[in-house]
């Protein structure tokens, strides 16, 4: 399935063809903050609800709002995920679950997103051969691999499976990490005004952005690069299992030990980043070579090697084109006057790290 997930829904020639949607979605956003330009506005609501969308017309082609049903589903999803489960720990309880109401939650969770993708493939299934590959998403894709593969694995139940972790990994992570930016950019006039130069340099007079001319933005990626490092979406990436005795820096691992990778500890080791590991400096990664595409592995917000997240570019493409159509057309300041620093970073718990409390920030139209 994960060479699937590669090959065919998330490779290169797929993530650009579906360009036209991000941009599209991009341009509802501007729309929508220039409606309330001069007042402050929920960055992080405007954020989720775009990146919402472009999952969902990317996985199963639901037009603009389309997706608001299963948004509020993935909500519990996540928080379900989120909740503390002994029997992961110690699994011989797990019986306690039938007691805390934790089994029920997740019954009720599965049959509600059974249904529901259960109705997104019939209804693929019965427009099949009627769209054109621009017009195709996920689950098109999926059901033409099926046509194609005598006994495929890739059956109904396969295809609701794959959809549902695309929609789940790329829409509240990527929501998660251009909220943890928006922070950062914010609690930091200095590199705000600096990357809204560069991209009105690049940019001009243009009022709509295009994917192209991103490539040349060297401040951006760096910006990017910065925030994950200090705000990896899952803080604590897919477990591992040892499949063998090891030691590990003196300690012995033993077969079978459930190993979690804490990528917010490794982000912030000032060992690695220095006495300003805690500080939010762009600048850091401008004349670096370390990416956070699983080779440098004290950067691995994705995670890194077999199981690492297929959906880099995909979520990469999407940060993007959102972060420079947000600079390029506004100017952004906290509420009341204050001070970016004024601006508070406190994390939520929760399986994705969100803000304590919401994003308010008040967006003026940008005049040259």
């Amino acid at each position: 399935m994960r060479a699937i997930c590669v090959t065919r829904l998330l490779s290169a020639r797929r993530v650009a063809s579906f360009r036209h949607i991000r941009e599209q979605e991009a341009a509802f956003l501007v729309a929508a903050i220039e409606e309330g330009a001069s007042t402050p506005l929920d960055l992080g609501e405007l954020i989720s609800r775009m990146t919402n969308d472009v999952v969902c017309r990317v996985a199963f082609g639901e037009e603009e709002g389309g997706g608001r049903k299963f948004k509020l589903m993935l909500e519990e999803f996540g928080a379900v995920l989120g909740t503390v489960n002994v029997a992961d720990f110690i699994p011989w309880l797990g019986w306690v679950n039938r007691f805390n109401g934790l089994d029920r939650r997740v019954e009720k969770v599965f049959a509600e997103f059974d249904e529901f993708l259960d109705r997104v493939v019939e209804d693929h299934r019965l427009t099949t051969g009627e769209k054109s590959e621009e017009e195709e998403d996920i689950v098109d894709v999926l059901l033409q691999i099926q046509r194609e593969t005598s006994n495929s694995a890739v059956d109904r139940d396969t295809i609701k499976a794959i959809v549902l972790d695309m929609f789940a990994a790329g829409s509240d992570t990527t929501y998660t990490a251009l909220e943890w930016t928006m922070t950062e950019i914010l609690r930091h006039p200095r590199v705000m005004e600096k990357l809204q130069q560069e991209i009105r340099v690049i940019l001009g007079d243009e009022r709509n952005v295009n994917e192209e001319v991103i490539e040349r933005m060297d401040y951006l990626k760096a910006v990017i690069k910065e925030s994950f490092r200090l705000h990896p979406p899952i803080p604590l990436l897919v477990p591992r299992e040892s499949t063998q005795d090891v030691k590990v820096q003196g300690y012995d691992v033993p077969e079978k030990t459930r190993v979690i990778v804490n990528a917010w500890a490794i982000g912030r080791d000032p060992k690695r980043w220095g006495d300003d590991a805690e500080e939010f400096r762009p600048e850091r990664f401008l004349n670096s070579k370390v990416d956070f595409k699983g080779q440098d592995f004290e950067l691995i917000p994705f995670g890194a090697g077999r199981r690492g997240c297929p959906g880099i570019s995909f979520a990469t493409a999407s940060m993007e084109i959102t972060l420079v159509s947000m600079l390029h057309r506004f100017d952004w300041s906290v509420p009341g006057g204050e001070e970016g620093g004024g601006l508070d970073a406190d994390e939520a718990p929760g399986l994705a790290v969100h803000r304590r409390t919401p994003l308010l920030a008040v967006p003026t139209l940008y005049s040259p």
